[in-house]
Order: C-alpha cells, then structure tokens, then sequence
C-alpha cells in the first residue's frame, strides 16, 4: 500500500511540475528577473547537468509563465520568408534613392520580372536559408538577368546568375554542344552560391563580396589596396570603381527596399507559394525535348523555363541525368514514361565529323538537308565544320544507342572561317608524299588523301598530278615542282569557278 502512495505522490508531483496558469503572463519584475537569469545562463559557459538530491517541490504558481509562440509559425508566403532573412547592413546613398525612382516608375518591369521569379526563387531561398546566407541574394537575379535564365551579355555571361565562360568552368559548370550548366537553375544556383561565400570569406563584408562578383575580385582586392596605401578607407562607398559596379549593391538594395514595403512604393508583388515550385525527375533514356514536355503535360516553353541548358532538341541521360518539372507534373511524366517504354524516345543522336568539311558535304553524309543541319546545331552561315567536331543528327537503324557519358560531356562544335577555294592541279616532286605536300599548303594529311583517293601515308612518284583545293588567291600562285628543275609559278587548271571551300582556317583564340 505504501508502495502505491508513493507511486501516487510522484505522479501530482508531475502534474504540478507540468501546470500553468490561465493568466497574464507574469509580472514585469518575474519577466526582468527571468531575462536577467536566462542572459546570465548564457553568457557562462556550459556546464555538465546537475541532477539535485533529495525530494522534490512543487512548483508554485507565481513562478509559472507562458510565451507566445506565434514566430513558429511558418511564413505566409515566399515574400514574408525573405523578409524574414534579410541579413546585410543597409546601403543608404543618393544612387540607392536612384535607383529606387527607377524601379518604382516601372511597375510593368517590376512585375514582368517577380512573375518570371516564381519558378525559381523558393530553391535559391531554401538554398541560401541551408547555407545560412542573407536572403537579399536571392534578389541578386533581379538585378543580373531580371530572372531570365537564358541571359546572354555582350560579354558572353549567360544565365540567371550571368557566369562568365572562365568562372563557370572554375565552378564546373559544364559548357559544351549539348547543354550549357551557366543556365541550369541548379548548377548555376549552387555555383553562384559557392562563389560569393568564397567573395564573403575574402573580403568580410557583403558589400564588397558583391562588388567582386560584378567587377571581379583581382579588381576589388586591388581598388582596397590603393585605398589603403593612400591612407583611406576601404568600404564599398569609398573604393573607385567603375560606373557598373558603383551602380550595383545600390540596385540590390533599391530592390530589396521595394520587397519589404511595396506599398511604399506603389508596387504589387505577385503571390508566390511558399512551397517547391518544380522537382527533379531522372532520366534513363536518351529523350527529345518534345516528347519530354509531352510526357509531363506541360507547355514547351515552360518546359525550357525549367530546362534552359539544353542546347539541342534531346537530352541525353549520360549528361543530363535529371530534369525539372513542375510540381504537379513530376507524377505525370513519371506515369506516361512507363506506359511508353515500349515506344521511341529519342530520334536524335550525335556524330562526329571525321575530318573538317562543308556543311552541305556533312549533311550529304548524314542524309539531312543542309538548312536543317545548320539550324539543329546552331551553324551560322560561311563556316566550316572541323574535324572532330559532335553534331547532332537523325538516328538510323543502326544508331539506336544513347550517347556515350564521353560524348555528352565532352562533344564540342568547332567551326572555322569558311574561303572561297580554287580546284588545284599542282605536279609531285622527286621524294613528295601526302605529308609533305600538305605541310607545304598548310593542308591536312586526310584532305590531301581524301581527294587523290589515296591513303594518308601514300607517296607520290616525281611529276605525278596532285589534286588540291586552296584558296583563290594561293591557287593563283601554287607552285608546282617539275622534276630536275627548280620550282616555277605555272598556271593552274581549275573548275569554271570557285567551288566548296575544302579548308579550314584556324581562327585566332579569344579570351
């Protein structure tokens, strides 16, 4: 019996431990005082727990209190959510106010861009929020692309975060003739990241981690430097900077003004959800972008909206394993795909160029038309195709395999300067061979052989005629080696007029 006495004691003494009242929540001295408590727990270091001995109390009720929790409860929509995790010291300037009358006097523009943000701002968001970053970088697109993942600057910065060729390769954003990763909303989202955490690791200040991403950080890390030998501060306001980059955390801030009070500035931001916009689904067949939006249901453009990095009209799974779709049509695409396993998914495959051609004569082997070739893989006019170059052509019968991991993430188009060329008869001299005769006109073994139908190790005998096409002006003075005699100027038989050109030119590189 005592046992059970004893068992019930313990339990009211629970009970009482778990009650609270149903009043206020306590007097302001019980308030400061349990601040003051909780400030000083937190300010020591922290100790092993200290479990006490003997009987319990009960707690009485002038020490109980209750707190409202209504800051758990999750934002109302992605805007509030933003809001929320604005971060970075305010930039107060005359350009600030600028750029703000700019902004505000564009509604249309303001509201062309957040629309266009909604399938893409919940991810950079989440993002940012794991990495516990300031979520005014989510504004930065706005600012970059107005969100438009298929950006292309003059400078050749493409995407929604505007990557240079360069950088994106120093963030492994693939670049190649299938897919460009600068304007994939994952890779370049997470590059993006990756890229101003390091900024923020070098110069400790957002402002400047900014600056650096617009203007380059050699640039900043310079611009600080000559501040700093001259005796002057060295924060963004103070550095001398081009007019872009002195005009760029201004806009950020400008937008970031008109995201925390629109109704200041007369601005109506659309609703956005709070909740994924797209998902990804894998892929594990090669597919036409078509039959892919087909398949989910969804719009062509809105697919490409999602997708903007494919370059070419299919995806291959060997390089671009996943896709994103939206929410909702993830489990359509997923259910449509099973129920056309049995049918064709892809009626494009990639080929390589054996050697540097014409691209009516690679469309003669390929069994295509010469515009369509050119349009598929994107060939502008007057150029040539080089050799090992990866085009995208029809599938045969007996091409019915997807394209290897090797070809997806490697193939490169290369092109070169398109001349008008000259069909040119010129006569072998004594020892002359494939090799020589194509180092003496700058040609290539295999266009030497391919046009005398021999091989690429042939020789020819002394005063043999060598067919060659050169270039107008070179056919005009080709020399031709006559055995026993030195080499003279002769004219040379040609076709009635210039024909194909048959040889590339390397052009100069480019940074």
């Amino acid at each position: 019996m005592k046992k059970y006495n004893l068992l019930a004691l313990a339990a009211l003494l629970a009970l009482a431990g778990c009650a609270t009242t149903s009043g206020p929540a306590g007097s302001d001295a019980a308030v400061e005082s349990r601040e003051k408590k909780v400030a000083a727990t937190e300010a020591r270091p922290a100790q092993a727990a200290v479990i006490p001995q003997g009987p319990l109390s009960a707690i009485q009720p002038s020490e109980l209190s209750s707190q409202s929790v209504t800051a758990l409860e999750p934002p109302p929509d992605l805007w509030h959510r933003i809001r929320r995790g604005f971060k970075m010291q305010n930039l107060e300037t005359d350009l600030v106010k600028r750029q703000e009358q700019w902004y505000a006097t564009r509604p249309d523009y303001i509201q062309r861009m957040t629309d266009r943000s909604r399938k893409y701002l919940f991810h950079i968001v989440e993002e940012l929020e794991r990495r516990n970053m300031p979520t005014e970088l989510a504004l930065l697109p706005f600012i970059e692309s107005a969100f438009n993942p298929q950006a292309v600057s003059s400078a050749r910065a493409a995407g929604m975060w505007q990557f240079m060729p360069a950088t994106g390769k120093d963030y492994a954003l693939k670049q190649n003739v299938f897919r460009d990763d600068r304007r994939d909303v994952l890779a370049s989202t997470r590059a993006a990241l990756d890229y101003l955490q390091k900024l923020h690791g070098m110069f400790g200040d957002w402002h400047l981690a900014l600056a650096a991403y617009n203007w380059g950080e050699g640039n900043v890390g310079r611009a600080i430097q000559r501040n700093q030998r001259a005796g002057r501060e060295a924060s963004y306001t103070d550095l001398n900077m081009p007019d872009e980059t002195r005009n760029y955390v201004p806009k950020l801030q400008a937008v970031k003004n008109i995201v925390a009070n629109p109704d200041q500035f007369r601005a109506e931001l659309p609703l956005i959800d709070n909740h994924p916009y797209f998902q990804t689904v894998t892929l594990s067949r090669d597919m036409d972008v078509e039959l892919a939006a087909r398949l989910a249901d969804v719009n062509l453009d809105d697919f490409k909206a999602l997708n903007p990095q494919l370059n070419r009209p299919v995806i291959l799974a060997a390089g671009t394993p996943q896709i994103l779709l939206p929410w909702d049509n993830a489990t359509v695409f997923k259910r449509n795909f099973e129920a056309h396993s049995e049918g064709k998914f892809a009626s494009w495959t990639a080929w390589s160029a054996p050697s540097t051609m014409s691209v009516a004569e690679a469309a003669r082997r390929v069994g295509m038309n010469e515009g369509e070739l050119r349009t598929v893989n994107a060939i502008p006019p007057r150029m040539l195709i080089k050799a090992g170059s990866v085009l995208i052509v029809p599938r045969s019968k007996s091409s019915q395999a997807d394209v290897t991991e090797h070809v997806a993430d490697h193939g490169q188009l290369s092109l070169a300067p398109e001349y008008l060329t000259r069909r040119t008869v010129v006569r072998a001299g004594k020892r002359d061979s494939v090799a020589s005769i194509a180092q003496r006109y700058r040609l290539s073994a295999t266009q030497v052989a391919d046009w005398n139908n021999v091989g690429t190790s042939a020789a020819f005998r002394a005063g043999q005629q060598v067919v060659l096409h050169l270039p107008v002006r070179s056919a005009a003075r080709a020399p031709v080696r006559v055995p026993g005699k030195n080499v003279r100027q002769v004219s040379t038989r040609s076709t009635a007029k210039a024909t194909a050109p048959r040889k590339a030119v390397q052009p100069k590189k480019r940074r």
